[in-house]
């Protein structure tokens, strides 16, 4: 695990002292108060210019879903009707990268295997240890949002996602969210909220974040999407994949809906 100079490069320690009590405590208690948390220039100039060449260079092996799905990230249940919560669709468009497109010398390689990077998430998460996914396309992902691409309303299936916007658009690409719509833990799966949120009936909060930006984001239970980029330059974001469990990987039917293969 990287711990020394590499990613010294590519976060600013002295504006995020992560091994400073005080200051783990402070960014702890936002983090837990809202759900979310963006601390605002993590990730360096130099990160952030180097990463986006990097991925403007890939963007053309990238894979753009064109799916639909509900909000679940499950099956139509033929249970309930098509206008059911748990049946309606929403449209995902967006396209991405895999771990195994990322280049063995990226700064984002740098910063996920980073030790004193990995150690602040497990004092903001709560956990022990973080670990990489199983398979070989999930652990560090970039996503593209060319204009009209969107990623549509859905809960995450894992309880956080870390994350850092590369490239913004001109205009939309606007990440909302309604916060504790469901309690998973309990298997509540607020049917009645849900289908609000989809008729534009309940309140729609707003992250708003720039390139550099670190963002925490717990999705379990708050439902969240991006808008449709607008304008001609595409919206790029990374995603730094963990979990708090070792050996862990997607299912073969999630690994072919986002990356269109299995390995």
């Amino acid at each position: 695990m990287i711990s020394g100079p590499l990613a010294d490069a590519w976060i600013d320690w002295n504006r995020h002292p992560v091994g400073d009590l005080n200051y783990r405590n402070h960014e702890l208690s936002e983090f837990n108060n809202d759900g979310a948390l963006v601390l605002r220039g993590f990730f360096t100039s130099e990160f952030v210019s180097r990463v986006v060449a990097e991925s403007v260079a890939l963007q053309g092996g990238a894979f753009y879903a064109n799916s639909t799905h509900n909000v679940y990230l499950t099956p139509q249940d033929p249970q309930f009707s098509d206008d059911h919560a748990i049946n309606r669709q929403v449209a995902s468009s967006k396209g991405l990268i895999a771990d195994d497109q990322i280049p063995t010398d990226s700064p984002l390689r740098d910063v996920y295997e980073n030790a004193r990077f990995r150690e602040f998430l497990c004092a903001l998460l709560g956990v022990e240890a973080v670990y990489p996914y199983a398979d070989r396309l999930s652990s560090i992902n970039v996503h593209y949002a060319p204009r009209g691409r969107e990623l549509g309303w859905h809960f995450d299936n894992s309880s956080f996602a870390v994350t850092t916007l590369l490239q913004e658009p001109e205009s939309g690409g606007v990440f909302e969210y309604v916060p504790d719509v469901r309690d998973s833990d309990d298997g509540d799966m607020a049917f009645d909220r849900v289908a609000a949120v989809l008729d534009n009936a309940e309140n729609i909060s707003q992250l708003n974040f720039d390139p550099g930006d670190l963002v925490l984001f717990r999705g379990r239970n708050a439902l969240h999407r991006v808008t449709p980029t607008e304008g001609s330059v595409t919206r790029v974001l990374a995603v730094f994949a963990y979990n708090d469990e070792p050996d862990i990987g997607l299912s073969t039917s999630a690994l072919e809906t986002f990356y269109g293969r299995t390995k």
